[in-house]
């Protein structure tokens, strides 16, 4: 499986979670709710996870997953610590802490960030979520892609 995921770009440029990673200054994302929901325990080490920004219609980047962490029913602390621990590798705003402060999170932390030049033309379809898993990025390229149904993001 691959993941693309849905970089934030709100905050000052610079600060653009994209920008981040393309920095190497972010070498994990973090994806959080009240309960379990994707990518939560449907990431490997050894996948690859392609990147693009919010409001573009443009995949930008990928990187291979080194690692990930699946937490369930933290604590207030618990939470706190898990985004402290990791916060050399997250790099988070203190918006973007708030945002994250969930029970369950789902930290991913890559190596091996590649810029795509020229970037690949993201075909939208519907009501899709900030974090996608496919069986090839092709799948959702413009001029390749097939129609997208949510299979792969069921538990």
């Amino acid at each position: 499986m691959v993941h693309l995921v849905y970089c934030d770009n709100t905050g000052k440029k610079g600060e653009h979670v994209l920008d981040k990673i393309l920095e190497g200054t972010k070498t994990m994302v973090v994806r959080g709710a009240a309960g379990r929901k994707i990518p939560h325990s449907r990431v490997f080490e050894g996948e690859n996870v392609y990147f693009m920004e919010k409001g573009t219609s443009l995949i930008s980047a990928f990187a291979s997953v080194t690692s990930v962490q699946n937490h369930v029913k933290l604590t207030e602390d618990e939470i706190v610590k898990t985004l402290n621990d990791n916060q050399d590798k997250l790099n988070l705003t203190e918006k973007q802490k708030e945002r994250w402060h969930k029970k369950c999170l789902c930290l991913v932390e890559f190596d091996g960030v590649q810029k795509i030049e020229p970037p690949l033309a993201f075909n939208h379809q519907g009501n899709m979520d900030d974090w996608l898993i496919i069986d090839k990025i092709e799948d959702v390229v413009v001029g390749t892609s097939i129609p997208y149904n949510y299979e792969k993001s069921r538990f």
